[in-house]
């Protein structure tokens, strides 16, 4: 018997055009992230072995995922521990800031494989990977057997896979998810994890009516 967690990433945000650091910054979802939110509705409502979708607090998540339930009349369930990774000092700053401005500490980040430190906020990409392996294992313990929907953010998503599956932390740098984008993991009776799909955008090449 095996347990199907959906990690869904948000819709876009002004802040993810412009290549923006969000973190815990709680940045809403744009038009187009709407949009895009609408065609993931679309996409699952053709599937019936699902009734539960959990989210992280933020709202552009809690949007999405609100977007995504609405025909099922069912409401988003909170999990804290898949808030988006807090990037201190770094929110509000582009990849080409952040290398400007702290040379040093970004070139720490992306080549350490042990802690991958953080300016701040959450510290490390490590600490991350601990609170996310705990989220996603906390719902699957609380949901044996079933198909669970999880909106959350692409860097704690990818905190989660590391986690999950004792990647190193440079790890983090060799993943992208794209708005939106489906990825699937199926869990034993042990809480083996099964990676069986990544970043899928495939709802997005549909026309919404």
């Amino acid at each position: 018997m095996y347990t199907t967690i959906v990690l869904i990433r948000h819709g876009e945000t002004e802040w993810n055009t412009v290549g923006k650091f969000q973190g815990a910054t709680d940045i809403p979802l744009s038009d187009n992230g709407k949009l895009q939110a609408k065609q993931l509705r679309k996409k699952f409502a053709l599937f019936d072995d699902w009734n539960l979708i959990y989210s992280s607090p933020l709202k552009r998540a809690l949007e999405t995922a609100e977007i995504i339930a609405s025909p099922r009349n069912i409401q988003p369930i909170i999990c804290n521990d898949l808030t988006e990774i807090c990037f201190g000092l770094w929110e509000g700053l582009t990849i080409n800031d952040i290398k400007d401005k702290y040379p040093s500490e970004y070139a720490l980040w992306i080549n350490d494989p042990v802690n991958g430190p953080i300016c701040g906020g959450d510290l490390s990409t490590r600490n991350a990977s601990i609170r996310a392996k705990r989220g996603i294992l906390d719902i699957v313990d609380k949901h044996p057997g079933e198909k669970i929907l999880v909106v959350a953010h692409g860097g704690i998503i990818k905190a989660a896979l590391i986690g999950l599956f004792n990647w190193d932390m440079t790890m983090y740098n060799k993943m992208f998810l794209k708005n939106t984008a489906v990825s699937v993991l199926k869990f034993d009776n042990n809480l083996k994890p099964i990676l069986d799909s990544f970043n899928d955008v495939s709802h997005l090449e549909q026309k919404t009516v």
